[in-house]
């Protein structure tokens, strides 16, 4: 079958990739369309380590093509939203509703996949840009079929990611004013969930003036190229400030654009070594620098309550989907992502 595979020096579009059968617990998709993520990009940079050879991709949906014993919540035919947190529904954290905080599903890959009989490495737990791939059966949320599947793939990764950052993590209130620092996948997905939340201020910035009109589709009452113009809009700073982006410096303006009792919420991919320095002092005044980890998500709950927003017209899907490429064309696929050409690009077999 075919595969985007990552050999540690190159991204290769192959067609001998093979999948065992699912086990206990787990179940087999047939890939229909797959988000290409720049956490995708940031593995074959070596922004994120990760043990190759690898099979990309983590942000997909299809069709159940069978199930494992034990497996009862999806069957054969059903369509399915794929999340990448392989939790495994026991520990104390995933008892208390937080499965994004499981230690069983951090840094334990596995390798489903092999290649001429030689295993090869399943990427966050998912690997959407195969044909076919075994996830673990919590990952496998079951959506109505009406919902397109290109569009169902998003949810999966830059869905869950940046509304559940608003929703989930930061709590956002109605009436709370709330500024987005970059207008990517993860950066368009905060600001409609800040649009959902009430927000009534939601301020974009983008040094790219082409991603205005959509950054104003998805929530933005205001756009600006620079962080350096937020307080003419917002004086007093705002409630909530979202990176994007994963730069140092713009991890420092999004805590000095706070307002008392704001809080900043990190959600841009830096280097593992990058470091941030800001004012102590500018926290002083209650004010907060949240982590968040893929939206502190519960992805069975999450997963279906978007799909119902799009359902009913809340919440944008397909206009995300910037294009659609061949698997085959995955190189034009990852340079459109890389020069932000598209708000998300979504590879098909």
């Amino acid at each position: 079958m075919k595969g985007v595979v990552f050999d540690g020096e190159r991204v290769l579009v192959v067609d001998d990739l093979e999948v065992r059968a699912p086990g206990p617990g787990e179940v087999l998709v047939e890939i229909a369309a797959a988000g290409l993520c720049h956490s995708d990009l940031s593995v074959v940079d070596g922004t994120i380590p990760f043990p190759v050879p690898v099979v990309l991709g983590h942000e997909g949906a299809g069709a159940v093509a069978a199930v494992g014993p034990g497996v009862v919540h999806v069957a054969p035919g059903d369509h399915v939203s794929l999340s990448t947190l392989a939790n495994c529904g026991a520990c104390a954290d995933c008892d208390r509703g937080r499965p994004t905080m499981c230690r069983r599903a951090i840094g334990r890959p596995g390798r489903p996949f092999s290649r001429a009989g030689t295993p090869v490495f399943q990427f966050a737990a998912n690997s959407a840009f195969a044909e076919r791939t075994v996830v673990k059966a919590v990952q496998a949320v079951k959506i109505p079929a009406d919902v397109p599947l290109t569009s169902a793939a998003l949810i999966g990764c830059g869905v869950l990611t940046g509304v559940g950052a608003v929703l989930n993590r930061a709590r956002v209130g109605r009436g709370d004013t709330v500024v987005v620092i970059g207008t990517g996948g993860v950066g368009l997905n905060v600001l409609q969930g800040a649009r959902i939340a009430g927000a009534s201020a939601i301020v974009a910035v983008d040094t790219n003036p082409a991603k205005e009109a959509v950054a104003r589709q998805f929530g933005a009452t205001d756009f600006l190229a620079s962080a350096d113009g937020v307080r003419e809009v917002l004086p007093a700073g705002a409630d909530h400030v979202f990176e994007c982006v994963g730069s140092a410096a713009l991890i420092r303006a999004a805590i000095e654009l706070l307002d008392r009792r704001g809080q900043a919420v990190l959600l841009g991919m830096t280097a593992p070594s990058a470091e941030a320095a800001f004012l102590p002092a500018s926290l002083f005044l209650d004010k907060s620098v949240l982590g968040c980890r893929y939206g502190s998500s519960r992805p069975q709950h999450d997963i279906a309550l978007y799909a119902d927003l799009y359902r009913r017209g809340l919440l944008l899907l397909d206009e995300l989907v910037t294009a659609t490429y061949l698997v085959e064309d995955f190189a034009k696929a990852a340079d459109d992502a890389r020069h932000g050409r598209v708000a998300r690009g979504v590879l098909t077999f």
